[in-house]
């Protein structure tokens, strides 16, 4: 059964460290690790995993044989350095009980990962229509940050007790860029670090947007669940083939 990932608020992630395939140069703008999919074809589908604070770019890769076996994984380490095999998209207090954040690094992190999106694409086969964003928390964070301004270029977008940023909000392109990208949103209902209402005015927006997101709420705190995880399967593998 998958481990459950958990978010403290002391902003220490339990990391499972996972096999991996292979990793990303120094001249990469991020560390990744990856897995080819075990499936070959010419272009396959891509899911990018960004996660979450505290964490590196081996905890969500622990879950990567689980993913669906025609893709290609990529697992992204954050360009921020907490302390040894800590990293973050943009630095985060939490002292006050409510996220606080460097808004400058948070978009800075956001046209990084657009940029490495864009570097993967001379380093690896797949089909640039078929990209995905899976995201934990912080991950969650981004993977919004980056698909709601850049739908032409991300078909899916998969967030995991995540919120979106205030300031993405205007950044987000039109509804009618807007409704070809896909959204699969999942939250618990215990979640003490990000409120489960933060998943729901997220979707209000993306509705308000005239987009469907699949968003999917769960009797759990701040972590990934099996049925968090295995919903996610389902859903790249639906998405993946529209």
């Amino acid at each position: 059964m998958f481990k459950k990932v958990f978010y403290f608020i002391v902003l220490i992630m339990n990391i499972t460290h996972a096999k991996s395939s292979g990793a990303g140069t120094g001249e990469s703008l991020l560390h990744y690790v990856y897995r080819e999919p075990k499936l070959k074809t010419t272009n396959p589908p891509v899911v990018i995993l960004l996660h979450g604070v505290g964490s590196n770019e081996n905890d969500l890769f622990s879950f990567a044989d689980r993913l669906p076996d025609n893709f290609l994984v990529i697992s992204a380490r954050a360009p921020y350095t907490i302390s040894e095999g800590s990293y973050a998209w943009y630095s985060l207090d939490m002292s006050t009980g409510k996220p606080v954040y460097d808004k400058e690094q948070a978009e800075k992190s956001r046209v990084l990962i657009f940029r490495f999106i864009e570097e993967l694409k001379t380093k690896f086969h797949f089909d640039e229509k078929q990209i995905y964003l899976c995201g934990f928390s912080q991950g969650a964070i981004m993977s919004y940050s980056v698909g709601l301004t850049h739908p032409d270029k991300i078909k899916g977008i998969a967030i995991m007790s995540g919120r979106l940023l205030d300031e993405v909000r205007p950044l987000a392109k039109e509804s009618a860029e807007l409704k070809k990208l896909h959204v699969f949103i999942s939250h618990g209902t215990k979640d003490p670090v990000l409120n489960i209402q933060y998943s729901r005015d997220a979707e209000a927006f993306l509705l308000s947007k005239g987009m469907k997101p699949e968003r999917k709420e769960y009797p759990e705190v701040h972590t990934i669940s099996p049925q968090m995880l295995n919903d996610l399967i389902s859903w790249l593998k639906v998405s993946s083939s529209k």
